[in-house]
């Protein structure tokens, strides 16, 4: 089996970070190609960024997918294109925030998700409402901008674990999920040292997606996930018209 992380954005340095994470959480038999966006933002925070990670994200789920790769974890907390990845894609394709929200769900019933910027915290608890949790999730931002999680002299995780320690205290929670895919090595350690279940995202993706392959499932094609309507595209993004990024054209 072959799963594609793709991190939409154009940061390496973090892709190699989530592809860790995504490995260390495989199976033996699961094979990990973590790639990271050729175009794009260096950080997604926010949803101008957002619509700008979508076109990079979606060349890498095409260029996967003909490569045989047998789904796809979108590694961004945001779930950044993730309608449009599963119109467009014939494989499953799994969002690291659905993903993680679907998980803590199994073990807990009151959780709290902690991530980066306050401008990210409203698309998020938007996120946690369409996937059924809004009435026992609760979302905190941490005010750490999404690169400094790389620069260990940052004081990054110190405000991460100022955060986690106020939501045990203030939200009665019960679980954390980390709310961005750069603080995907976190996990384990901030596990044992606040003593309940941190769940990280990509992590919790891939078991997902190992789940729907296994289980020969993919996303259903009637409906909103239905094939794209074949047509033009015209300007800077010719070469994203569906019948062109699938290799049919």
């Amino acid at each position: 089996m072959k799963i594609l992380v793709v991190n939409p954005n154009t940061t390496a340095s973090m892709t190699k970070t989530i592809g860790a994470a995504a490995r260390q959480a495989a199976s033996p038999t699961t094979i990990i190609e973590a790639v990271t966006s050729s175009m794009g933002p260096v950080s997604i925070e926010g949803f101008y960024d957002e619509a700008f990670a979508v076109p990079g994200l979606l060349m890498e789920i095409a260029r996967a997918q003909k490569s045989g790769a047998n789904a796809a974890v979108i590694a961004c907390f945001d779930d950044t294109g993730l309608d449009a990845a599963r119109a467009f894609a014939e494989i499953p394709v799994v969002g690291i925030c659905e993903a993680a929200v679907k998980m803590a769900s199994y073990i807990a019933r009151r959780f709290t998700i902690v991530t980066t910027m306050e401008r990210s915290r409203i698309p998020i608890e938007d996120l946690v409402r369409r996937y059924g949790a809004g009435e026992y999730a609760r979302v905190r931002a941490a005010d750490i901008p999404v690169l400094s999680l790389e620069y260990p002299q940052s004081n990054a995780r110190d405000r991460l674990r100022s955060e986690i320690a106020t939501a045990m205290r203030e939200d009665d929670t019960e679980a954390i999920i980390l709310g961005c895919a750069g603080m995907a090595d976190l996990a384990l350690d901030l596990t044992h040292e606040f003593g309940l279940p941190v769940i990280d995202g990509v992590s919790a993706a891939v078991k997902q997606a190992e789940a729907l392959v296994g289980l020969g499932l993919s996303t259903a094609k009637r409906g909103p996930y239905a094939k794209p309507v074949p047509k033009p595209y015209a300007g800077l993004l010719t070469d994203f018209a569906p019948q062109t990024l699938n290799g049919k054209a």
